[in-house]
This record gives structure tokens, C-alpha cells and sequence, in this order.
């Protein structure tokens, strides 16, 4: 069964209410002529008789008229609220609920109608792409009430530095656009650079909500198309849309806070860059990383102590790739944590076909180390590979300790529990070195390389090598120095107290293959089945 439109209801409920009012009213003048007077001169004079019938068919017809009088009147109150309703349905549909701004829906169709209106003209069209940076954070911080007033407050700054004639939207999350019409002949370059450098420095500005203090800054991406009638077709609306997100991809690359114009030499770099992740994950997936391995060498007896897994991507593309290169994509695409496990799971196998009194150190990123459950997986991989604990060497660079100390605590704590050893790397590269010592409870100091590198050629670099050494001695943490390529850095160290060394002195990183042959050649590989790994009871440690 079809059913009417609700427009086709409403009208005929209109007219039926409206046909009553109107049959009452002619009953109404019908009866009302031949009774009326006779009630008007009973109640005047009192003599003479009316009829009941009709009177009460006359009161009821006075009635009739009011009931319909106050349908209809109820009728045009549910018509004005329905359109009501209609109109405030359509003006969520095309705008932000939270900022007022347009919606991504409507900004689109506002898109296509501006560069049709541009194209009428013979004008130029200027589309910014704003997004605010590390909103995340503050947000999570103080909880999203702060964070609506932050997004609030940029909307507010934004629209105020922009011309009347632009559009802007909030597309979602924390990401905003304008656009900007410019006539024939305007140096859009020039007024886009003022424009965003203005809507930068604006949105920057402190936010105050409650108690709380919110700074947030900004990348801005721009791209400027000259629009013909011709030429303003969706094809041009998606091509300024595609250059403006590759701007921001750029400004957001260079640091943030700050805007970038689109250039093709930046859609190469991204496109380059796309190409490098979808080869990260597929690299993942095929196991494409393989550990390789520095020797530790004591440096007074010229012994191998144990060996630093490095990480190296053997491509089908690019050959052997170093971490350099791979590493902060890898943490960035959200895949370090599947690499580096695969990683130390090859490591902690070839690690069992070492001499026993060999140990394995292994870098720990950021990433890692906010992973709660991080620990335990580490243990299990031990367990699995029969590696004892005491061999496994956990490095952490002061970088991680800065961002998160209290869970780095936690993991830190948990691993010692189970006898892993735990070293601070790169110590001496933040001003807050000792304080990290004091924090927590390492069994190792490694020198920042930058140190190492300037011994015997700078007097700054020796004296901060001798107080560490000296530091390590009085807290009964040894000592590793990293970085050491040539003869006079190690007679330098030497002088300078006992160390364990490692660099390209002693050659470059090995692969697993070439790492066995050269310990077979020094009878360094185990003699005898591994002893399955035992790792404490946490309630017990």
C-alpha cells in the first residue's frame, strides 16, 4: 500500500478542519436565524416558549465551532513546530553541532559552488587545510570538555581572521577548512602566506578552561588553483583538495606549526613515502627484518662479553636498509611493536647457540616501553628460546625515560625482578642524567657516542668521560663506551678507567651467519644442549 507524503496528510487535515469550522458556521446562521430571537425575547420579556430541539442543536453548533476553531488552531501549531523541526534537521545536517561551523557534507557542495561561482569569474581559489597539533594530547590530559572549548575557541579565531566571502568548516576531529576566492590578477601566494601565518599565530594563543591552560598550535596546508568557466569541474575540486592535504602532510613533516604550499615535489616525497610504509608492512609480514650483532669487547683483556642486536631490513627493493631508515616509520604506522618482537625472537634463538657467559643486549623504543604487557611478553619469548634471564641486557635511552617515567618504572622493576639487567643508554645526551640514575635501578651506564667521538681531540669530551667513569666506580655501575672507531679513542679510554667497548673498530655489525662463523672460530659457541630458562615466580621475587 503506497502511503501519502506527510505534506499530503497535513493539507488534508487542514482542509477537513477548515470544511467543519465552515459547515458549523453555515448550520450555525441557518438555525441561529429562527432561534435566536425567540431566546433573545423569552429572556428579555420572559413570555413566549422556545424550542428545546432546536436550542440545543443551536448550542451544539456554537460548540462544534469552538472545538473546530481550536483544532485548526492546534493543527497550524504542529505545522510551524514540524517545520521547525525540519528547518533545525537541515541546519544539523550541514553544520558542526559543537562549533557552528559547516559540516564535511555541506562543506563539499560549498566547495563545488564556490569554484563554479570562481570559475564564472575568471578567478582564483585558495583552499586551507588546518589542522591542530598534538590536540590528542591536551584532550586526553583534561578531559573533552576542555577539549570542545579549545575547538571552539580555534573556530572562533579562525573565522575572525578570515574575509567575509570565505567558507570555513570543521571536517572533523581536529581538522579545519577555508576557502578563499580571490579575483583575477590577486597575488594569491601573498595574501594565502598572511592569512595563515594570521590563523596560526591566533590559534596558538593560550586557551583558558576552568583551571586549565591549553596551548595548541597549527599546520596549515595551502593549495591556490586559477578556475575557469571551463575548468570549475569536480575533477578541479578534487585536485585542490588532494594538493592542500599534500601541503599539510608537508607542514606537518616539517616540524608543525606552520603552513606549506603545495609544490609536486612534495606529492613525490609523499607518494615515496607511502611506497616505504606499504614496504614496512609487507616487510613485517615476510620477515624482511633480521637482527644483526656488535661485539662487546672488554677492553682490558680484549675479550667478547656478549653482542648489541642492531636491527637491518633486507629488502627486495632497497638491499640492506639501516634503522635510520625504517624505524620511526615503523613507530609512526603503528607496526615497531610486531618488528621489534619478531626481531628479539630471532635474536634470543640465535643467542641459545652462543657460549653461556655471551650476553644479548637489545634496544627497547618508546613505542615498547608504553606497552603494559610488555614485560611479560619479553618473558615468554625467554622462556621459548630456553634463555636465562641474567644474559639478557635491556637498553633505554634517556629520551624514553623523559616521556614516561612512572611506566617505565613499572616495566624496569619488573624485568629486574626476574633478573634481566637493565642499562641506561646514551647517558650524558639530557640534562636530567643523574636524576634518571637516582630514579631507577640500573645495572649499567653506556656513554653517549657523542662523547666517545671527541676523545683526545676535545678536552670537554675527555673530562665528561673521566667524571662518568668516576660516577659509574662510586655507584658500582659498569661501564660501557660506544662508538669507538679508531686506535686513539681507545688507548684514550684506556687511560680513562675500565670499560667494556663496542664500534667499528672491532668491525661493523654481523648477521646471524657470519656472527656464528666468526664465534666457531674462537670456540665461542655452546658445547652442550641449552639448560631450559627458569624465570622466578613475580610473587615470590
Amino acid at each position: 500500500m503506497r502511503l501519502p507524503a506527510p505534506g499530503a496528510a497535513r493539507t488534508e487535515r487542514d482542509v477537513v478542519a477548515l470544511g467543519i469550522i465552515f459547515a458549523a458556521i453555515l448550520l450555525f446562521v441557518g438555525t441561529g436565524s429562527s432561534v435566536l430571537p425567540h431566546v433573545v425575547h423569552h429572556l428579555i420579556s420572559g413570555e413566549g416558549s422556545v424550542d428545546a430541539l432546536l436550542t440545543n442543536a443551536l448550542l451544539l453548533n456554537i460548540a462544534l465551532i469552538i472545538f473546530g476553531w481550536r483544532r485548526y488552531v492546534d493543527l497550524m501549531r504542529e505545522v510551524a513546530a514540524r517545520r521547525d523541526a525540519e528547518t533545525a534537521a537541515l541546519r544539523l545536517a550541514d553544520t558542526d553541532a559543537l562549533t557552528g561551523l559547516l559540516n564535511r557534507r555541506s562543506f563539499d557542495v560549498a566547495l563545488a559552488r564556490l569554484a563554479a561561482a570562481t570559475g564564472q569569474r575568471d578567478g582564483n581559489l585558495t583552499l586551507m587545510l588546518i589542522d591542530l597539533d598534538r590536540f590528542k594530547q591536551a584532550n586526553d590530559a583534561h578531559g573533552h570538555h576542555v577539549g570542545d572549548a579549545v575547538l571552539i575557541e580555534a573556530a572562533r579565531r579562525a573565522r575572525a581572521m578570515l574575509p567575509a566571502d570565505a567558507v570555513l568548516a570543521r571536517l572533523g576531529g581536529d581538522e579545519f577548512a577555508a576557502l578563499v576566492p580571490f579575483a583575477r590578477g590577486t597575488d594569491c601566494t601573498g595574501h594565502g602566506d598572511r592569512l595563515a601565518t594570521g590563523i596560526g599565530e591566533a590559534i596558538a594563543l593560550p586557551v583558558h578552561c576552568d583551571d586549565h591552560t591549553v596551548v595548541v598550535t597549527a599546520s596549515i596546508g595551502l593549495a591556490c588553483l586559477a578556475i575557469t568557466p571551463a575548468s570549475a569541474t569536480a575533477d578541479v575540486v578534487a585536485t585542490l583538495t588532494h594538493q592542500a592535504d599534500v601541503a599539510m602532510y608537508q607542514a606537518k613533516k616539517g616540524g608543525r606549526s606552520r603552513h606549506c604550499w603545495f609544490e609536486p615535489a612534495i606529492e613525490d616525497d609523499m607518494l615515496a613515502r607511502n611506497r616505504l610504509e606499504q614496504a614496512i608492512r609487507q616487510g613485517v609480514h615476510n620477515g624482511e627484518f633480521r637482527p644483526y650483532y656488535e661485539k662487546q669487547i672488554d677492553l682490558a683483556s680484549g675479550a667478547i662479553t656478549g653482542l648489541e642486536m642492531l636491527a637491518r631490513w633486507h629488502s627486495p627493493e632497497r638491499g640492506i636498509v639501516g634503522p635510520d631508515v625504517f624505524v620511526p616509520v615503523a613507530e609512526e604506522i603503528g607496526v615497531m611493536p610486531a618488528l621489534s618482537e619478531s626481531l628479539i625472537r630471532q635474536a634470543l634463538v640465535d643467542a641459545g647457540e652462543w657460549a653461556p657467559h655471551l650476553t644479548l643486549a637489545i634496544n627497547i623504543s618508546p613505542v615498547q616501553l608504553r606497552d603494559p604487557w610488555f614485560a611479560q611478553r619479553l618473558l615468554k619469548l625467554m622462556v621459548e628460546a630456553r634463555i636465562p634471564p641474567h644474559r639478557l641486557d635491556i637498553e633505554i635511552t634517556e629520551d624514553s625515560l623523559v616521556e614516561n617515567l612512572p611506566m617505565v618504572r613499572s616495566l624496569v622493576t619488573s624485568l629486574r625482578n626476574q633478573g634481566v639487567r637493565i642499562s641506561l643508554d646514551d647517558f650524558g645526551h639530557c640534562a636530567s642524567s643523574l636524576a634518571h640514575l637516582r630514579a631507577l635501578p640500573f645495572d649499567r651506564i653506556k656513554i653517549d657516542r657523542n662523547f666517545i667521538a671527541g676523545l683526545g681531540r676535545n678536552r670537554d669530551s675527555n673530562a665528561m668521560v673521566e667524571a662518568i667513569s668516576s660516577l659509574g666506580r662510586g655507584m658500582d655501575l659498569p661501564i660501557t663506551a660506544e662508538g669507538i672507531e679508531s686506535p686513539q679513542i681507545l688507548d684514550e679510554l684506556r687511560k680513562l678507567g675500565t670499560f667494556l667497548g663496542q664500534g667499528y673498530i672491532y668491525g661493523h655489525p654481523l648477521s646471524a651467519e657470519d656472527l656464528r662463523d666468526e664465534l666457531a672460530a674462537q670456540s665461542l659457541l655452546a658445547v652442550s644442549p641449552r639448560p631450559a630458562a627458569t624465570v622466578p615466580d613475580s610473587r615470590t621475587a
